[in-house]
């Protein structure tokens, strides 16, 4: 073979291994997105717990009672404060009953997403349900199946998983969540939040 022809042989095998090297590249590069996408939704999404939600007075999405109540409460919550579970579980229902029914307080729920993108996931969800006028029983469910901050516990499948419990119309959930439709109202409710100085959750503002 001549000295050419050497030169050219080499030639084709050093584009031959570059070519070889790329496609090895782009192969192992697909392969580490795909399974960045796939691996999440194939871990057991753990139990959902379904709670019996209670009728609540005057709903108005994520309101209750009149408007014209001498007491005005809103209470500035993040689905993933623990305290704020106890909150919901324990005692709402029973200013519910006491307060709210009989006129004399008008309950507002306002959102204060801090602890992490779960809870703003979470808190948009929860919006999305109250444009079908289940934002209660929604947050009833969001509240039973804390389990951690952060953790998974919220994560999208999750929530859509808690929006088919409750019986909410699929499509019009996932179009919600897909435009992100509440997200400014949520951040608007931080907002107001911050200006009232609001340290922790559950924090009530009463009138």
């Amino acid at each position: 073979m001549s000295k050419k022809a050497q030169i050219r042989e080499r030639q084709r095998r050093a584009r031959r291994r570059r070519q070889l090297t790329i496609l090895l590249i782009t192969v192992g590069a697909a392969l580490i997105i795909t399974a960045i996408l796939i691996v999440p939704s194939l871990r057991p999404m753990g139990q959902i717990v379904t709670p019996e939600s209670p009728p609540r007075p005057m709903v108005d999405a994520r309101a209750m009672g009149d408007p014209n109540a001498p007491v005005r409460i809103e209470e500035f919550s993040d689905f993933q404060c623990p305290f704020c579970a106890r909150f919901h579980l324990q005692t709402l229902d029973q200013i519910a009953e006491t307060y709210v029914a009989t006129g004399k307080v008008y309950f507002v729920f306002r959102h204060y997403p801090f602890i992490g993108p779960e809870s703003q996931d979470a808190a948009l969800a929860s919006m999305c349900a109250a444009e079908q006028n289940q934002f209660w029983e929604y947050s009833d469910i969001l509240f039973a199946n804390q389990t951690g901050e952060n953790v998974g516990a919220f994560e999208r499948r999750r929530l859509d998983a808690f929006a088919e419990a409750i019986g909410l119309d699929m499509d019009q959930f996932n179009d919600c969540m897909r435009q992100k439709r509440y997200q400014e109202e949520v951040r608007q409710d931080y907002l107001a939040g911050l200006e009232a100085e609001v340290r922790s959750t559950p924090t009530f503002l009463i009138n």
